[in-house]
């Protein structure tokens, strides 16, 4: 196998660093064999069968020969290559030709990703998706009791994370059916291993929320989290997205911008907020991309402690301020109101402020 190139783009006026990994297409792979029933070994419920996978290619010599358990009557969540189909285990392999039925996010993706891996899904498939999971559950697990292998998988990564799945998962457990996993890629922690920040102890929040004024109440709630954040984010909000992290985290803390994840032009983009902000004005990322940011530290933790007043402080305050700096009570409140969030990082009734200060004016 030919090693893995490293091209690093020159650093830009704002210094962030930005690596970006050029990866070999990944080898032809090996057809699979499917043996005959004699060769299964017996096996009980719980064990599985055991698929045999056999191959060579002419280009490697080199002969595949590995015990991959199929388990029968149980549910299978597999990842999938997230863009290096190189990435794809055996297992997952022999998981795709021997399972009874296969639950995919998208049948037609499914197909793709079989022929490319060079092998036959004999099972049955079924499309199981975000609209239909939780109606589709039962009855397929219905099948995992009378001792089908039922296998889930998205389009890419693992099933459940932020991908159908956890529907079946929680069926299957209050169903006491077996349920396990067959590992592979995961965005999430290729960008946190890349980003260069602490790995010890992070917290996965998926996707921002679309909407402004939610993605602001969400990153004031996240503002004091101690440990390194994992975001998702697409390329239609990312620049919106790093507008609101400038304001509510400031310009200092780490982070990592990650794309096109083990693909040919993976690139890492590493800096402050402000710079990987600058950085996506002056040269906007494209696909769908994973934010992992520094951790609030000590400082800034004691710093942001919410001090959380009464409606009646909140309109003192406010009285106070359209006072001394000749503002209306209504413009007063509002910005009393934004510079006092609460706890869930969601803003004071600026109506219950502006009925308390009423109130007061009138005593």
């Amino acid at each position: 196998m030919k090693p893995i190139k490293r091209n690093k783009t020159p650093r830009s006026q704002t210094h962030v660093s930005t690596s970006v990994t050029h990866i070999p297409p990944a080898q032809t792979m090996p057809t699979h064999t499917r043996p005959a029933s004699g060769l299964y070994p017996p096996q009980s419920r719980l064990c599985g069968a055991w698929a045999i996978l056999e191959g060579m290619t002419e280009e490697q010599g080199t002969h595949v020969d590995t015990n991959v358990m199929v388990p029968e009557g149980t549910v299978v969540l597999a990842a999938t290559p997230i863009g290096n189909m190189g990435d794809a285990s055996d297992r997952l392999k022999a998981l795709l030709e021997h399972a009874d039925i296969v639950a995919a996010e998208d049948t037609r993706r499914l197909y793709d990703l079989a022929n490319r891996l060079g092998v036959h899904v004999n099972g049955r498939v079924v499309a199981y998706h975000d609209h239909n999971e939780r109606e589709k559950a039962d009855g397929l697990l219905d099948n995992v009791e009378t001792g089908s292998t039922v296998l889930v998988v998205s389009d890419a990564g693992m099933p459940t994370i932020n991908d159908p799945g956890l529907a079946i998962v929680r069926r299957a457990i209050e169903r006491d059916l077996p349920v396990t996993c067959a590992p592979g890629p995961s965005a999430v922690l290729d960008a946190l291993c890349l980003s260069g920040l602490p790995t010890d102890r992070f917290c996965y929040e998926g996707f921002l929320p679309r909407k402004h004024s939610e993605r602001m109440q969400h990153l004031r709630m996240l503002k004091s989290e101690p440990r390194t954040i994992v975001f998702y984010e697409t390329l239609h909000r990312i620049a919106d997205s790093m507008d609101d992290l400038l304001e509510s985290f400031g310009p200092d803390r780490r982070m990592a911008l990650c794309r096109e994840l083990t693909k040919d032009y993976e690139q890492i983009r590493r800096g402050t907020i402000a710079e990987i902000h600058d950085s996506v004005v002056n040269d906007p990322p494209r696909g769908e991309m994973v934010l992992v940011i520094e951790g609030a530290s000590d400082e800034e933790i004691n710093a942001n402690a919410p001090s959380v007043l009464s409606t009646e402080d909140l309109a003192r305050l406010s009285i106070d301020k359209a006072e001394q700096e000749g503002l209306r009570i209504k413009e007063a409140i509002t910005q009393v109101v934004a510079e006092h969030p609460l706890p869930d990082g969601s803003l004071p009734n600026r109506k219950q402020v502006y009925a308390a200060a009423l109130e007061i004016k009138g005593r």
